[in-house]
């Protein structure tokens, strides 16, 4: 199954390994390095599935997930934070503003791909 994601982060190196990941897995993947090239992404293409650091400039996680739950057409898009972050205060603030799950950096790929696999397909 071809998913189509958007991965937002930050770092040059974290966006690198999830595009490596991503399309080694037969996903497309189009990178954003901050919440708010997140949304004019979204708003470029049609995608099955988001992956959001939480700790960025410009726009953190939270709020991008805020934005994106704030539109019709994007509510059913399914959302995993993926960060260094793993304080439960921190996942029920993420779960709250509508990530559909959490996971912790440093990722393990197969392990990312089966669970976008799992929210997405």
């Amino acid at each position: 199954m071809t998913l189509n994601v958007l991965a937002v982060d930050d770092s040059r190196t974290m966006r690198d390994m999830l595009s490596m990941a991503l399309t080694g897995a037969g996903f497309s993947a189009v990178l954003a390095e901050d919440g708010e090239k997140g949304l004019d992404a979204l708003k470029e293409g049609q995608f099955d599935a988001i992956i959001t650091d939480i700790n960025m400039p410009n726009m953190d996680g939270f709020s991008f997930i805020g934005h994106v739950r704030g539109q019709d057409q994007f509510k059913s898009i399914p959302i995993l934070v993926l960060t260094t972050e793993a304080a439960p205060e921190l996942k029920a603030k993420a779960r709250n503003a509508g990530a559909t799950g959490w996971v912790v950096k440093p990722f393990d790929p197969p392990k990312l791909v089966r669970a976008l696999q799992l929210v997405a397909g």
